[in-house]
């Protein structure tokens, strides 16, 4: 029997709570050894997708196949073949770090030798051998996640969900969990990725699938999405950032939703014309808004998205929110 070189294979899956459709019919393909982006706001339906392939709760409808082996009847060979590392580390606070990965070692069939040496590995691998004699509830938050994700990994996985992994990290850590992510790819673990991140979904997705409302909207790698809302977006950078308010409703009004970037003083806009770019920028000096730089270039995976779905990636939705929440423990 040959493999199918897709690691996940789901078709109209759907899960309702109450009155709410959570996931509303979501089809997914995601090709073995790479990592695949499930990009959305808090309560798209990204957690509930992840715990129905991960075999926690069931489907209401559709289908799947994870690693070949169906979610439903063959759920313990998906569970035996799979990792989920979630939002909130599942480690023992009370315990170090080399106490909590030679356990779970053990409990995963290890020799103590083995569940010994493996620790020792990993804790070197993931940076964290000087902190491996320290209770957990001491770590930092980045040290902690490091560590959820080590222990996920003491016995390598086929496939792992990751669940917002850097939710709450600093850039340090994040960048370090993302050279984690891409050293287990390298080795070839396929990754599911759930994010509301869209940086993060660039740097490490090779396919992304955004989901708005329990349903992906778009799908392709980060280049083709970007290329589908045009060729380009301006990006402009004020002197003054107070001015950020005013400057957004004069290119809201010339060219669209605009996106507030990290940079207090910077914002973009998608704009696939050069002359009504121009036109903006204009309207923003008669304004008396002074403008330290602009360019137009290719659109990012946050005006991606503001195109896609009419409101920024950071928008939470209110009730699927909750419901999520409340059904994921």
């Amino acid at each position: 029997m040959t493999h199918s070189p897709l690691a996940i294979e789901a078709t109209g899956l759907v899960k309702s709570y109450g009155e709410t459709r959570a996931v509303d019919g979501v089809d997914l393909a995601v090709r073995r050894g790479s990592v695949y982006g499930v990009l959305g706001p808090n309560g798209a339906g990204k957690t509930t997708t992840i715990r129905m392939l991960a075999t926690l709760i069931r489907p209401d409808a559709g289908s799947a196949r994870v690693m070949g082996h169906d979610i439903v009847d063959e759920a313990d060979a998906v569970r035996a073949a799979v990792s989920l590392t979630g939002q909130l580390a599942s480690v023992d606070e009370d315990l170090t770090g080399r106490e909590n990965l030679t356990l779970l070692g053990r409990l995963l069939g290890l020799k103590r030798p083995a569940a010994k040496a493996r620790a020792a590995e990993l804790l070197d691998a993931f940076g964290l051998a000087e902190a491996a004699g320290r209770l957990v509830k001491h770590y930092s938050g980045g040290m902690r996640r490091r560590l959820d994700i080590a222990a996920s990994i003491v016995v390598t996985p086929e496939l792992m969900f990751l669940d917002e992994p850097t939710t709450g990290l600093d850039p340090r850590s994040r960048n370090q969990v993302w050279e984690i992510i891409r050293a287990m790819v390298a080795e070839g673990t396929t990754i599911l990725l759930c994010t509301q991140y869209l940086e993060e979904a660039d740097q490490l997705a090779d396919g992304i699938a955004v989901i708005d409302h329990g349903r992906v909207i778009a799908e392709g790698t980060p280049g083709q999405l970007k290329a589908s809302v045009g060729s380009g977006a301006l990006h402009v950078r004020l002197l003054h950032p107070d001015q950020r308010p005013e400057a957004e409703q004069v290119l809201g009004r010339e060219l669209g939703a605009v996106v507030l970037e990290p940079d207090p003083a910077a914002l973009s806009v998608v704009c696939s014309d050069a002359d009504r770019g121009a036109v903006a920028i204009a309207e923003l000096a008669r304004s008396g808004v002074r403008i330290a730089d602009f360019s137009l270039g290719q659109s990012s995976l946050d005006e991606v998205f503001l195109a896609l779905t009419g409101r920024p990636a950071e928008a939470v939705p209110g009730e699927p929110d909750r419901i999520e929440e409340e059904h994921a423990s």
